[in-house]
Protein backbone atom coordinates (compact mmCIF):
# COMPACT_ATOMS: atom_id res chain seq x y z
CA UNK A 1 0.00 0.00 0.00
CA UNK A 2 1.49 3.53 -1.06
CA UNK A 3 2.48 5.52 2.15
CA UNK A 4 -0.16 8.10 1.46
CA UNK A 5 -3.18 5.79 0.95
CA UNK A 6 -1.85 3.85 4.21
CA UNK A 7 -2.25 7.76 6.23
CA UNK A 8 -5.45 8.09 4.66
CA UNK A 9 -7.08 5.22 5.69
CA UNK A 10 -5.32 5.43 9.29
CA UNK A 11 -6.89 9.05 9.27
CA UNK A 12 -10.38 8.96 7.67
CA UNK A 13 -11.49 5.36 7.68
CA UNK A 14 -10.42 3.56 11.02
CA UNK A 15 -13.82 2.49 12.89
CA UNK A 16 -14.27 4.38 15.67
CA UNK A 17 -14.75 3.04 19.55
CA UNK A 18 -16.99 5.49 19.87
CA UNK A 19 -19.20 7.31 17.30
CA UNK A 20 -22.16 10.04 17.83
CA UNK A 21 -23.32 12.75 19.55
CA UNK A 22 -23.35 12.16 23.17
CA UNK A 23 -27.42 12.07 24.60
CA UNK A 24 -26.71 10.28 28.01
CA UNK A 25 -28.64 12.13 30.61
CA UNK A 26 -30.32 11.91 33.56
CA UNK A 27 -33.77 11.07 34.33
CA UNK A 28 -34.33 14.11 35.94
CA UNK A 29 -33.30 16.14 32.73
CA UNK A 30 -34.88 14.12 30.21
CA UNK A 31 -38.19 14.87 31.81
CA UNK A 32 -37.56 18.50 32.40
CA UNK A 33 -36.06 18.96 29.02
CA UNK A 34 -39.05 16.79 26.82
CA UNK A 35 -41.63 16.14 28.44
CA UNK A 36 -44.57 19.59 28.27
CA UNK A 37 -48.12 19.88 29.05
CA UNK A 38 -50.24 18.53 26.94
CA UNK A 39 -48.50 16.40 25.23
CA UNK A 40 -49.33 12.42 23.52
CA UNK A 41 -46.79 10.30 25.19
CA UNK A 42 -46.23 6.59 24.33
CA UNK A 43 -45.03 4.06 27.22
CA UNK A 44 -44.07 0.93 25.22
CA UNK A 45 -43.50 -2.43 26.45
CA UNK A 46 -40.58 -3.69 24.32
CA UNK A 47 -39.93 -5.80 25.99
CA UNK A 48 -38.53 -3.78 29.07
CA UNK A 49 -41.40 -1.25 30.90
CA UNK A 50 -40.28 1.94 31.39
CA UNK A 51 -41.35 2.13 34.69
CA UNK A 52 -38.24 4.14 36.07
CA UNK A 53 -38.93 6.89 33.68
CA UNK A 54 -43.05 6.62 34.85
CA UNK A 55 -41.54 7.01 38.22
CA UNK A 56 -40.03 9.93 37.38
CA UNK A 57 -42.70 11.50 35.51
CA UNK A 58 -44.71 11.28 38.75
CA UNK A 59 -41.71 13.04 40.86
CA UNK A 60 -41.85 15.90 38.65
CA UNK A 61 -45.51 16.55 37.99
CA UNK A 62 -47.34 15.31 41.33
CA UNK A 63 -50.11 18.14 41.81
CA UNK A 64 -49.89 19.37 38.57
CA UNK A 65 -51.99 18.97 36.07
CA UNK A 66 -50.38 18.15 32.09
CA UNK A 67 -53.51 17.07 30.82
CA UNK A 68 -51.39 14.50 28.96
CA UNK A 69 -52.90 11.46 26.37
CA UNK A 70 -51.26 8.65 27.19
CA UNK A 71 -51.11 6.08 24.71
CA UNK A 72 -49.45 2.03 25.85
CA UNK A 73 -50.81 -1.14 24.95
CA UNK A 74 -51.58 -1.99 28.71
CA UNK A 75 -52.11 0.57 31.67
CA UNK A 76 -52.00 -0.74 35.61
CA UNK A 77 -50.37 -0.11 38.27
CA UNK A 78 -47.82 1.34 39.41
CA UNK A 79 -48.56 3.47 36.13
CA UNK A 80 -52.25 4.26 37.84
CA UNK A 81 -50.22 6.66 39.77
CA UNK A 82 -50.35 8.81 36.51
CA UNK A 83 -54.18 8.77 36.84
CA UNK A 84 -53.99 9.08 40.71
CA UNK A 85 -52.57 12.15 40.42
CA UNK A 86 -54.99 13.73 37.53
CA UNK A 87 -51.63 13.26 35.01
CA UNK A 88 -53.67 11.91 32.50
CA UNK A 89 -56.72 13.04 31.29
CA UNK A 90 -56.81 10.50 28.28
CA UNK A 91 -55.93 6.52 28.13
CA UNK A 92 -55.40 5.13 24.07
CA UNK A 93 -54.79 1.29 24.94
CA UNK A 94 -55.90 -1.96 24.16
CA UNK A 95 -55.59 -3.24 28.33
CA UNK A 96 -56.75 -1.39 31.33
CA UNK A 97 -56.16 -3.35 35.01
CA UNK A 98 -53.32 -5.45 36.68
CA UNK A 99 -52.03 -7.98 34.31
CA UNK A 100 -49.25 -9.75 36.37
CA UNK A 101 -49.64 -12.32 37.62
CA UNK A 102 -53.50 -12.74 36.65
CA UNK A 103 -56.02 -10.21 35.41
CA UNK A 104 -58.11 -8.08 37.37
CA UNK A 105 -59.85 -4.75 36.60
CA UNK A 106 -57.99 -1.76 38.30
CA UNK A 107 -60.28 -0.34 40.13
CA UNK A 108 -59.13 3.27 40.67
CA UNK A 109 -59.02 3.48 36.89
CA UNK A 110 -61.87 2.14 36.72
CA UNK A 111 -63.54 4.74 38.82
CA UNK A 112 -62.06 7.71 36.94
CA UNK A 113 -63.66 6.27 33.91
CA UNK A 114 -66.95 5.55 35.20
CA UNK A 115 -66.91 9.47 36.27
CA UNK A 116 -66.07 11.30 33.40
CA UNK A 117 -62.58 12.13 35.12
CA UNK A 118 -60.67 9.63 32.37
CA UNK A 119 -61.03 9.00 28.89
CA UNK A 120 -60.51 5.87 27.45
CA UNK A 121 -59.83 4.77 23.62
CA UNK A 122 -59.48 1.07 22.82
CA UNK A 123 -57.95 -0.66 20.79
CA UNK A 124 -56.35 -4.22 20.63
CA UNK A 125 -53.05 -5.64 20.83
CA UNK A 126 -52.96 -5.64 16.94
CA UNK A 127 -54.20 -2.55 15.84
CA UNK A 128 -52.24 -0.36 18.80
CA UNK A 129 -49.05 -1.16 16.86
CA UNK A 130 -50.69 -0.90 13.77
CA UNK A 131 -51.33 2.84 14.35
CA UNK A 132 -47.71 3.51 15.66
CA UNK A 133 -46.47 1.86 12.15
CA UNK A 134 -48.44 3.61 10.01
CA UNK A 135 -46.88 6.92 12.23
CA UNK A 136 -43.51 5.66 11.99
CA UNK A 137 -43.77 5.29 7.89
CA UNK A 138 -45.19 8.61 7.65
CA UNK A 139 -49.03 6.99 6.06
CA UNK A 140 -52.26 8.14 6.84
CA UNK A 141 -54.10 4.58 7.88
CA UNK A 142 -52.94 1.02 7.74
CA UNK A 143 -55.76 -1.63 6.55
CA UNK A 144 -57.11 -4.49 9.74
CA UNK A 145 -59.45 -6.90 9.63
CA UNK A 146 -59.79 -6.66 13.33
CA UNK A 147 -62.31 -4.54 14.94
CA UNK A 148 -65.03 -4.71 12.26
CA UNK A 149 -68.32 -5.83 14.32
CA UNK A 150 -67.32 -4.59 17.21
CA UNK A 151 -68.24 -1.70 19.33
CA UNK A 152 -64.46 -0.40 18.81
CA UNK A 153 -65.36 0.00 15.51
CA UNK A 154 -68.27 2.20 16.31
CA UNK A 155 -66.69 4.11 18.84
CA UNK A 156 -63.49 4.53 17.47
CA UNK A 157 -64.98 5.34 13.80
CA UNK A 158 -67.00 8.81 15.96
CA UNK A 159 -63.75 9.89 17.22
CA UNK A 160 -62.18 9.97 13.43
CA UNK A 161 -59.75 7.39 13.90
CA UNK A 162 -61.02 4.10 12.08
CA UNK A 163 -63.02 3.56 9.17
CA UNK A 164 -64.61 0.69 7.88
CA UNK A 165 -65.08 0.33 3.89
CA UNK A 166 -65.28 -2.48 1.09
CA UNK A 167 -62.38 -3.60 -0.31
CA UNK A 168 -61.50 -2.64 -3.84
CA UNK A 169 -59.62 -5.35 -4.30
CA UNK A 170 -61.11 -8.83 -3.05
CA UNK A 171 -64.87 -7.83 -1.80
CA UNK A 172 -65.72 -7.86 1.55
CA UNK A 173 -65.23 -5.28 4.53
CA UNK A 174 -62.30 -4.20 5.78
CA UNK A 175 -60.96 -1.44 8.50
CA UNK A 176 -58.38 1.28 8.04
CA UNK A 177 -56.79 2.35 11.43
CA UNK A 178 -55.58 6.08 11.71
CA UNK A 179 -51.98 6.73 12.26
CA UNK A 180 -50.87 7.61 15.27
CA UNK A 181 -48.09 9.75 16.02
CA UNK A 182 -46.92 10.86 19.67
CA UNK A 183 -44.90 13.42 20.75
CA UNK A 184 -42.49 11.32 23.00
CA UNK A 185 -42.11 7.76 23.16
CA UNK A 186 -40.62 5.95 26.33
CA UNK A 187 -38.82 2.91 26.17
CA UNK A 188 -36.75 0.76 28.58
CA UNK A 189 -33.93 -1.38 26.91
CA UNK A 190 -31.00 -3.62 27.30
CA UNK A 191 -28.21 -1.62 25.99
CA UNK A 192 -27.59 1.73 24.42
CA UNK A 193 -24.27 3.77 22.88
CA UNK A 194 -23.80 7.26 23.86
CA UNK A 195 -25.18 8.14 21.13
CA UNK A 196 -29.02 6.27 21.25
CA UNK A 197 -28.35 2.96 18.60
CA UNK A 198 -31.09 1.09 21.61
CA UNK A 199 -30.06 -2.73 22.02
CA UNK A 200 -33.56 -4.45 22.44
CA UNK A 201 -33.98 -8.71 22.82
CA UNK A 202 -37.25 -10.29 21.13
CA UNK A 203 -40.58 -11.07 22.29
CA UNK A 204 -40.76 -7.38 21.29
CA UNK A 205 -44.15 -6.68 21.89
CA UNK A 206 -44.86 -3.78 19.87
CA UNK A 207 -42.22 -3.23 18.58
CA UNK A 208 -40.20 0.33 18.97
CA UNK A 209 -42.53 1.80 15.85
CA UNK A 210 -43.42 4.86 18.38
CA UNK A 211 -40.09 5.64 18.59
CA UNK A 212 -39.96 6.13 15.20
CA UNK A 213 -43.31 8.04 14.83
CA UNK A 214 -42.91 10.63 18.30
CA UNK A 215 -42.44 13.80 16.89
CA UNK A 216 -39.45 14.77 19.54
CA UNK A 217 -38.28 11.35 19.64
CA UNK A 218 -37.95 9.14 22.18
CA UNK A 219 -35.97 9.00 25.61
CA UNK A 220 -34.85 5.00 26.16
CA UNK A 221 -33.33 3.96 29.94
CA UNK A 222 -31.12 0.99 29.46
CA UNK A 223 -29.58 -0.88 31.83
CA UNK A 224 -26.13 -0.68 30.15
CA UNK A 225 -24.81 2.11 28.40
CA UNK A 226 -22.15 0.72 25.88
CA UNK A 227 -19.49 1.58 23.29
CA UNK A 228 -20.71 2.02 19.52
CA UNK A 229 -18.02 -0.98 19.10
CA UNK A 230 -20.40 -3.11 21.30
CA UNK A 231 -23.11 -1.95 18.88
CA UNK A 232 -21.84 -2.84 15.57
CA UNK A 233 -20.82 -6.15 16.82
CA UNK A 234 -24.27 -6.72 18.04
CA UNK A 235 -26.20 -5.12 15.37
CA UNK A 236 -28.70 -7.61 15.14
CA UNK A 237 -30.25 -6.53 18.22
CA UNK A 238 -30.58 -3.21 17.63
CA UNK A 239 -34.10 -2.18 17.12
CA UNK A 240 -34.19 1.43 17.35
CA UNK A 241 -31.15 3.81 15.90
CA UNK A 242 -29.58 6.81 17.66
CA UNK A 243 -31.61 9.19 14.62
CA UNK A 244 -34.94 8.54 16.54
CA UNK A 245 -33.53 8.87 20.13
CA UNK A 246 -33.78 12.37 21.83
CA UNK A 247 -31.97 11.15 25.08
CA UNK A 248 -30.69 7.84 26.67
CA UNK A 249 -30.52 7.95 30.20
CA UNK A 250 -28.33 4.54 32.25
CA UNK A 251 -30.91 2.59 34.83
CA UNK A 252 -30.03 -0.39 36.00
CA UNK A 253 -32.80 -2.67 36.76
CA UNK A 254 -35.21 0.23 34.89
CA UNK A 255 -38.23 -1.91 34.27
CA UNK A 256 -38.75 -3.17 37.70
CA UNK A 257 -41.22 -4.69 39.12
CA UNK A 258 -41.44 -5.82 35.74
CA UNK A 259 -37.94 -8.19 34.32
CA UNK A 260 -35.67 -8.11 31.55
CA UNK A 261 -35.11 -11.47 29.83
CA UNK A 262 -31.73 -12.45 29.42
CA UNK A 263 -29.91 -12.07 25.25
CA UNK A 264 -27.06 -14.15 25.66
CA UNK A 265 -24.83 -11.89 25.79
CA UNK A 266 -22.50 -12.04 29.52
CA UNK A 267 -22.28 -8.41 29.54
CA UNK A 268 -26.33 -8.52 30.43
CA UNK A 269 -27.66 -10.23 33.36
CA UNK A 270 -31.49 -9.97 33.21
CA UNK A 271 -33.98 -10.45 36.15
CA UNK A 272 -37.47 -11.68 36.30
CA UNK A 273 -40.57 -10.13 37.69
CA UNK A 274 -40.84 -9.50 41.02
CA UNK A 275 -44.16 -10.91 41.93
CA UNK A 276 -44.18 -10.43 45.46
CA UNK A 277 -43.68 -6.33 45.14
CA UNK A 278 -46.09 -6.40 42.17
CA UNK A 279 -48.73 -8.28 44.29
CA UNK A 280 -48.39 -6.27 47.13
CA UNK A 281 -48.19 -2.83 44.94
CA UNK A 282 -51.48 -4.37 43.91
CA UNK A 283 -53.11 -4.52 47.05
CA UNK A 284 -51.76 -0.79 47.69
CA UNK A 285 -53.82 0.21 44.58
CA UNK A 286 -57.38 -0.94 45.68
CA UNK A 287 -58.09 2.48 47.59
CA UNK A 288 -56.85 6.10 47.51
CA UNK A 289 -55.44 6.25 50.75
CA UNK A 290 -53.35 3.33 50.63
CA UNK A 291 -52.30 3.98 46.56
CA UNK A 292 -51.20 7.77 47.50
CA UNK A 293 -48.82 6.13 50.60
CA UNK A 294 -47.37 3.57 48.29
CA UNK A 295 -46.71 6.80 45.52
CA UNK A 296 -45.00 8.45 48.55
CA UNK A 297 -43.02 6.10 49.77
CA UNK A 298 -41.96 4.59 46.32
CA UNK A 299 -42.11 7.45 44.13
CA UNK A 300 -42.25 10.98 45.07
CA UNK A 301 -40.02 10.43 48.45
CA UNK A 302 -37.23 8.10 46.29
CA UNK A 303 -34.78 11.03 44.06
CA UNK A 304 -33.68 8.93 41.68
CA UNK A 305 -32.89 5.42 40.23
CA UNK A 306 -30.22 5.14 42.32
CA UNK A 307 -32.52 5.82 45.48
CA UNK A 308 -35.03 3.45 44.30
CA UNK A 309 -31.97 0.48 43.54
CA UNK A 310 -30.62 0.91 47.02
CA UNK A 311 -34.55 0.65 48.64
CA UNK A 312 -34.79 -2.61 46.90
CA UNK A 313 -31.85 -3.99 48.15
CA UNK A 314 -29.23 -6.74 47.57
CA UNK A 315 -31.78 -9.43 48.86
CA UNK A 316 -34.51 -8.65 46.73
CA UNK A 317 -32.31 -8.12 43.39
CA UNK A 318 -30.55 -11.46 43.58
CA UNK A 319 -34.05 -13.19 43.93
CA UNK A 320 -35.16 -11.39 40.80
CA UNK A 321 -32.20 -12.47 38.80
CA UNK A 322 -31.91 -16.14 40.53
CA UNK A 323 -35.66 -16.10 39.16
CA UNK A 324 -34.98 -15.41 35.70
CA UNK A 325 -32.93 -18.71 35.59
CA UNK A 326 -35.31 -21.10 32.94
CA UNK A 327 -35.15 -23.80 35.88
CA UNK A 328 -36.12 -21.32 39.02
CA UNK A 329 -38.80 -23.25 38.66
CA UNK A 330 -38.12 -26.40 40.12
CA UNK A 331 -37.53 -25.05 43.47
CA UNK A 332 -40.89 -22.96 43.33
CA UNK A 333 -43.04 -26.13 42.62
CA UNK A 334 -41.06 -27.66 45.64
CA UNK A 335 -42.31 -25.12 47.25
CA UNK A 336 -45.55 -25.04 46.48
CA UNK A 337 -46.41 -28.46 46.61
CA UNK A 338 -48.88 -29.21 48.81
CA UNK A 339 -50.79 -27.11 46.76
CA UNK A 340 -51.14 -29.69 43.89
CA UNK A 341 -53.98 -31.38 46.07
CA UNK A 342 -54.74 -35.52 45.79
CA UNK A 343 -56.02 -36.67 42.61
CA UNK A 344 -59.40 -38.11 44.07
CA UNK A 345 -60.60 -34.02 44.34
CA UNK A 346 -61.12 -32.17 41.56
CA UNK A 347 -62.94 -28.78 41.29
CA UNK A 348 -65.28 -27.44 38.75
CA UNK A 349 -62.57 -24.77 37.42
CA UNK A 350 -59.87 -28.14 36.83
CA UNK A 351 -62.76 -30.20 34.87
CA UNK A 352 -63.71 -26.89 33.10
CA UNK A 353 -60.30 -26.86 31.72
CA UNK A 354 -60.25 -29.57 31.09
CA UNK A 355 -62.73 -30.87 28.80
CA UNK A 356 -62.17 -27.14 27.13
CA UNK A 357 -58.41 -28.77 26.08
CA UNK A 358 -60.14 -31.89 25.20
CA UNK A 359 -62.58 -30.17 22.62
CA UNK A 360 -59.20 -27.69 21.72
CA UNK A 361 -57.71 -31.48 20.74
CA UNK A 362 -60.75 -32.95 19.13
CA UNK A 363 -60.87 -29.40 16.76
CA UNK A 364 -57.28 -29.81 15.75
CA UNK A 365 -57.56 -33.53 14.87
CA UNK A 366 -60.63 -32.54 12.79
CA UNK A 367 -59.71 -29.68 10.81
CA UNK A 368 -55.76 -29.59 10.96
CA UNK A 369 -55.39 -26.86 12.63
CA UNK A 370 -51.16 -26.22 13.39
CA UNK A 371 -51.33 -23.53 16.03
CA UNK A 372 -52.97 -21.93 19.12
CA UNK A 373 -53.21 -18.39 20.26
CA UNK A 374 -54.59 -18.23 24.16
CA UNK A 375 -55.73 -15.51 25.92
CA UNK A 376 -55.53 -15.68 29.82
CA UNK A 377 -56.47 -17.85 33.16
CA UNK A 378 -58.14 -21.22 32.41
CA UNK A 379 -58.33 -20.50 28.46
CA UNK A 380 -54.61 -20.42 28.42
CA UNK A 381 -54.42 -23.71 31.11
CA UNK A 382 -56.72 -25.84 28.24
CA UNK A 383 -54.68 -24.52 25.25
CA UNK A 384 -51.44 -26.00 26.77
CA UNK A 385 -52.94 -28.92 28.53
CA UNK A 386 -54.18 -29.50 24.93
CA UNK A 387 -50.63 -29.01 23.11
CA UNK A 388 -49.14 -31.06 25.75
CA UNK A 389 -51.16 -34.01 24.92
CA UNK A 390 -51.29 -33.58 21.13
CA UNK A 391 -47.48 -33.83 20.95
CA UNK A 392 -47.61 -36.91 23.26
CA UNK A 393 -49.55 -38.45 20.48
CA UNK A 394 -47.32 -36.93 17.41
CA UNK A 395 -49.40 -34.48 16.31
CA UNK A 396 -47.46 -30.95 15.02
CA UNK A 397 -49.02 -28.05 16.45
CA UNK A 398 -47.23 -24.96 18.06
CA UNK A 399 -48.04 -22.66 21.14
CA UNK A 400 -47.95 -18.95 20.50
CA UNK A 401 -48.46 -16.18 22.59
CA UNK A 402 -49.31 -12.28 21.21
CA UNK A 403 -45.97 -10.40 22.50
CA UNK A 404 -44.12 -12.37 20.16
CA UNK A 405 -43.44 -16.42 21.03
CA UNK A 406 -43.93 -18.78 18.87
CA UNK A 407 -43.28 -22.84 19.16
CA UNK A 408 -43.16 -22.39 23.37
CA UNK A 409 -43.15 -25.09 25.46
CA UNK A 410 -45.13 -23.61 28.86
CA UNK A 411 -42.98 -24.67 31.89
CA UNK A 412 -44.41 -25.66 35.26
CA UNK A 413 -45.15 -23.18 38.33
CA UNK A 414 -46.05 -19.84 36.17
CA UNK A 415 -49.40 -19.73 34.06
CA UNK A 416 -48.79 -16.36 32.69
CA UNK A 417 -48.83 -16.37 29.17
CA UNK A 418 -45.84 -14.24 29.26
CA UNK A 419 -43.81 -15.87 31.59
CA UNK A 420 -39.98 -15.24 31.02
CA UNK A 421 -39.45 -18.75 31.63
CA UNK A 422 -41.31 -20.23 28.47
CA UNK A 423 -38.95 -17.28 26.06
CA UNK A 424 -36.00 -20.06 26.05
CA UNK A 425 -38.09 -22.94 25.21
CA UNK A 426 -39.33 -20.91 21.73
CA UNK A 427 -38.58 -21.67 18.47
CA UNK A 428 -39.17 -18.34 17.45
CA UNK A 429 -38.96 -14.88 19.26
CA UNK A 430 -40.04 -12.30 17.27
CA UNK A 431 -43.29 -9.57 17.86
CA UNK A 432 -46.93 -8.48 17.52
CA UNK A 433 -46.88 -8.29 14.41
CA UNK A 434 -46.04 -11.38 12.97
CA UNK A 435 -47.78 -13.67 15.89
CA UNK A 436 -51.16 -11.70 15.73
CA UNK A 437 -50.57 -10.18 12.12
CA UNK A 438 -49.36 -13.22 10.22
CA UNK A 439 -48.95 -16.51 11.97
CA UNK A 440 -52.60 -16.27 13.61
CA UNK A 441 -54.50 -13.75 10.85
CA UNK A 442 -52.38 -14.58 8.05
CA UNK A 443 -53.45 -15.78 4.39
CA UNK A 444 -52.21 -18.99 5.52
CA UNK A 445 -53.11 -19.32 9.09
CA UNK A 446 -54.10 -22.37 10.43
CA UNK A 447 -54.83 -20.91 13.90
CA UNK A 448 -57.24 -22.01 16.54
CA UNK A 449 -58.58 -19.26 19.29
CA UNK A 450 -58.83 -20.00 22.90
CA UNK A 451 -60.36 -17.09 24.66
CA UNK A 452 -61.67 -16.19 28.19
CA UNK A 453 -64.86 -13.33 28.35
CA UNK A 454 -65.75 -11.08 30.99
CA UNK A 455 -69.41 -11.76 29.47
CA UNK A 456 -70.97 -13.61 26.84
CA UNK A 457 -73.83 -13.93 24.80
CA UNK A 458 -76.00 -16.08 23.04
CA UNK A 459 -74.74 -15.28 19.40
CA UNK A 460 -70.79 -15.98 21.24
CA UNK A 461 -70.18 -12.00 21.25
CA UNK A 462 -67.65 -10.97 23.95
CA UNK A 463 -67.19 -8.51 26.25
CA UNK A 464 -64.40 -7.85 28.51
CA UNK A 465 -64.37 -3.72 28.39
CA UNK A 466 -67.28 -2.68 29.86
CA UNK A 467 -70.56 -3.00 31.33
CA UNK A 468 -71.58 0.71 30.50
CA UNK A 469 -72.03 2.92 33.50
CA UNK A 470 -71.60 0.13 35.74
CA UNK A 471 -68.01 -0.87 35.42
CA UNK A 472 -65.41 -0.96 33.12
CA UNK A 473 -63.71 -4.57 32.94
CA UNK A 474 -60.21 -4.81 31.49
CA UNK A 475 -60.46 -4.44 27.59
CA UNK A 476 -59.78 -6.39 24.46
CA UNK A 477 -56.06 -7.25 24.60
CA UNK A 478 -55.88 -9.65 21.63
CA UNK A 479 -59.13 -11.02 21.99
CA UNK A 480 -60.98 -8.90 19.27
CA UNK A 481 -57.78 -9.70 16.90
CA UNK A 482 -58.28 -13.25 17.64
CA UNK A 483 -62.03 -13.79 17.38
CA UNK A 484 -61.58 -11.40 13.85
CA UNK A 485 -59.02 -13.71 12.03
CA UNK A 486 -58.47 -17.07 13.86
CA UNK A 487 -59.82 -19.81 12.14
CA UNK A 488 -62.04 -20.50 15.20
CA UNK A 489 -62.56 -20.24 18.93
CA UNK A 490 -63.31 -21.93 21.73
CA UNK A 491 -64.26 -19.47 24.87
CA UNK A 492 -63.82 -21.05 28.46
CA UNK A 493 -65.51 -18.97 31.25
CA UNK A 494 -67.03 -19.91 34.67
CA UNK A 495 -70.75 -19.54 34.12
CA UNK A 496 -73.17 -17.18 35.70
CA UNK A 497 -76.20 -15.31 34.96
CA UNK A 498 -74.46 -12.28 34.96
CA UNK A 499 -71.43 -13.48 32.70
CA UNK A 500 -73.72 -15.74 29.84
CA UNK A 501 -76.29 -12.54 29.03
CA UNK A 502 -79.23 -12.38 26.51
CA UNK A 503 -76.87 -9.58 24.33
CA UNK A 504 -73.61 -8.35 25.78
CA UNK A 505 -73.88 -4.40 26.14
CA UNK A 506 -70.21 -3.81 24.50
CA UNK A 507 -69.15 -5.97 21.95
CA UNK A 508 -65.17 -6.49 22.32
CA UNK A 509 -64.94 -9.06 20.45
CA UNK A 510 -67.97 -10.26 17.60
CA UNK A 511 -68.84 -13.78 18.02
CA UNK A 512 -69.08 -14.81 14.42
CA UNK A 513 -66.16 -17.33 14.81
CA UNK A 514 -66.86 -17.94 18.23
CA UNK A 515 -68.40 -21.92 17.62
CA UNK A 516 -68.01 -23.02 21.29
CA UNK A 517 -68.50 -21.76 24.56
CA UNK A 518 -67.16 -24.31 27.58
CA UNK A 519 -68.33 -23.78 31.16
CA UNK A 520 -68.39 -25.43 34.80
CA UNK A 521 -71.72 -26.60 33.63
CA UNK A 522 -71.50 -27.20 30.67
CA UNK A 523 -70.18 -27.22 26.77
CA UNK A 524 -72.59 -24.98 24.39
CA UNK A 525 -71.90 -25.08 20.58
CA UNK A 526 -73.60 -23.18 17.37
CA UNK A 527 -73.99 -24.85 14.22
CA UNK A 528 -72.71 -21.71 12.16
CA UNK A 529 -71.89 -17.99 12.72
CA UNK A 530 -75.73 -17.32 12.85
CA UNK A 531 -76.68 -19.36 15.05
CA UNK A 532 -77.29 -19.57 19.09
CA UNK A 533 -75.31 -21.26 21.62
CA UNK A 534 -77.04 -24.49 22.47
CA UNK A 535 -75.97 -26.82 25.27
CA UNK A 536 -74.86 -29.95 23.96
CA UNK A 537 -72.47 -31.41 26.85
CA UNK A 538 -72.93 -32.09 30.58
CA UNK A 539 -70.61 -33.49 32.88
CA UNK A 540 -71.13 -37.56 33.46
CA UNK A 541 -70.57 -37.41 36.66
CA UNK A 542 -74.06 -36.13 37.43
CA UNK A 543 -77.45 -36.91 36.57
CA UNK A 544 -78.30 -35.19 33.20
CA UNK A 545 -81.80 -33.27 33.97
CA UNK A 546 -79.73 -31.91 37.41
CA UNK A 547 -76.96 -30.19 34.41
CA UNK A 548 -79.50 -29.17 32.36
CA UNK A 549 -81.20 -27.26 34.91
CA UNK A 550 -78.15 -25.95 36.56
CA UNK A 551 -77.30 -24.73 33.27
CA UNK A 552 -80.70 -23.02 32.28
CA UNK A 553 -80.62 -21.15 35.99
CA UNK A 554 -77.40 -19.76 35.30
CA UNK A 555 -77.82 -18.37 31.69
CA UNK A 556 -79.26 -15.18 30.97
CA UNK A 557 -81.20 -16.08 27.95
CA UNK A 558 -83.96 -18.77 27.01
CA UNK A 559 -81.47 -21.81 26.42
CA UNK A 560 -82.41 -24.67 24.07
CA UNK A 561 -80.96 -28.13 24.36
CA UNK A 562 -79.27 -30.43 21.50
CA UNK A 563 -80.96 -33.91 22.05
CA UNK A 564 -78.71 -36.76 22.88
CA UNK A 565 -76.51 -34.42 25.43
CA UNK A 566 -72.51 -35.25 24.94
CA UNK A 567 -71.37 -36.46 28.52
CA UNK A 568 -68.16 -35.21 29.62
CA UNK A 569 -66.22 -38.05 31.67
CA UNK A 570 -63.86 -36.14 34.77
CA UNK A 571 -60.43 -35.54 34.36
CA UNK A 572 -58.08 -38.16 34.24
CA UNK A 573 -55.29 -38.31 37.14
CA UNK A 574 -52.40 -37.55 34.41
CA UNK A 575 -54.62 -34.33 32.85
CA UNK A 576 -55.40 -33.13 36.53
CA UNK A 577 -51.92 -33.27 37.64
CA UNK A 578 -50.37 -31.38 34.00
CA UNK A 579 -53.10 -28.37 34.60
CA UNK A 580 -52.39 -28.21 38.78
CA UNK A 581 -48.40 -28.06 37.58
CA UNK A 582 -49.13 -25.17 35.37
CA UNK A 583 -51.25 -23.33 38.60
CA UNK A 584 -49.94 -24.18 41.61
CA UNK A 585 -50.34 -21.34 43.40
CA UNK A 586 -54.04 -21.75 41.91
CA UNK A 587 -54.54 -18.31 40.46
CA UNK A 588 -56.83 -19.19 37.88
CA UNK A 589 -58.02 -23.26 39.15
CA UNK A 590 -59.26 -21.95 42.72
CA UNK A 591 -59.30 -23.56 45.87
CA UNK A 592 -59.27 -27.31 46.11
CA UNK A 593 -62.13 -29.13 45.83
Amino acid sequence: MRPEYADLIRRRLAVPHTEGPDKVTTLEDAVRRLIEPGQTLYAGAAHGRPNALVRELVRQWWGKRPEWTLALTGMGSPWTALVLGGLVKRLITTFVGEGYPFPVPQPLIARAILSGELTVQNWTMLTMPLRLLAGAMGVPFLPTRSLLGSSMEEDNARDGDFIAADDPFEGGRVGFVRALVPDVALFHAWAADRAGNVLGAAPLHENFYAGMAARRGAIVTVEKIVTTEFIRRHAGYVRLPAQYVAAVVEAPFGAHPSGMYGMSLPELEGYAEDPDFIVETRKAFRTRETAEAWIREWMLEVPDQAAYVAKLGYKRLMEVKGRADTDAWVAELEMLEANLGPDDRVNAAEAMVVTAARLLSEKIRAHGYRTYLAGVGNSNLAAWLSAYQLKAEGVDVELMAETGMLGYLPRPAEPFVFSFRNFPSSKMLTDIFHVMGIFMGGRQNRCIGSLAAGQIDKHGNINSTMVPGVTYITGSGGANDIASAAREVVVTLAQSRTRFVEKVPYVTAPGRRVFTVVSDLGVYEKADEHAELVLTGVPADKPETQSVQAAREACGWDLKVAPGLRRFEPPTVEELRLVRLFDPRRYFLGEIA
